[in-house]
């Protein structure tokens, strides 16, 4: 039996140039939904930039209900201590760091409050000990760009949290708008950054 294997008898090996996964492309969350979930990943990361490094605490929330968005992902940059490289100026990066840090202290407190107990700067270590898997309702908003490739792109964001007891709420699916030659979802990764709050 070779790696390359698969479980239906033939080879991925024939596999052509081109692939794409069998229903990857998902639509997001409806905008202004609320929805059961916990943080299963949280950490501090860095943006990627060798020549301009910012750090960023990047979450992972897991949608636990309602059921026809069990296990759906939502992925949260939080900004709390390095400016956003996307904010456009030194005011609105203070404005979204405020903003963000606001909004890992509403999770905390929805984990139990440990972290601003402290007063520390929390470490990864900390963040996953005390912030994950701690039921919470976030509010899912839909974030929609124009990808390089002309294609339009969207996916979930989260603009707030409350406890778990909170009544869950899906929006309403929006219609797609016809294609047109207008950029009416953004030029690119700065636009979507700089509309989304957090």
């Amino acid at each position: 039996m070779s790696f390359w294997d698969l479980s239906n008898g033939q080879t991925a090996a024939d596999t052509p140039k081109e692939y794409e996964v069998p229903g990857s492309n998902m639509e997001p969350i409806p905008n202004n939904s609320d929805v059961l979930a916990i943080i299963d990943e949280i950490k501090w990361t860095t943006n990627g930039n060798e020549s301009d490094p910012r750090e960023y605490i990047s979450a992972r929330w897991s949608v636990m209900a309602p059921e026809q968005f069990k296990n759906r992902k939502v992925f949260h940059k939080i900004w709390v201590t390095d400016f956003d490289p996307n904010a456009k100026d030194e005011a609105a990066a203070k404005l979204k760091r405020d903003k963000n840090r606001k909004m890992l202290a509403a999770i905390d407190a929805n984990s139990g409050g440990m972290l601003t107990k402290s007063g520390d700067t929390p470490t990864s270590d900390a963040l996953a000990m005390h912030l994950t898997n701690k039921p919470m309702v976030i509010k899912c908003m839909v974030w929609s760009i124009k990808g390089n490739d002309g294609k339009d792109m969207e996916g979930n964001w989260v603009s707030a949290v409350s406890p778990a007891d909170k009544e869950l709420h899906v929006g309403e699916a929006t219609k797609k708008p016809a294609a047109s030659g207008g950029d009416g979802y953004g030029s690119g990764r700065a636009d979507l950054d700089d509309s989304i709050p957090f």
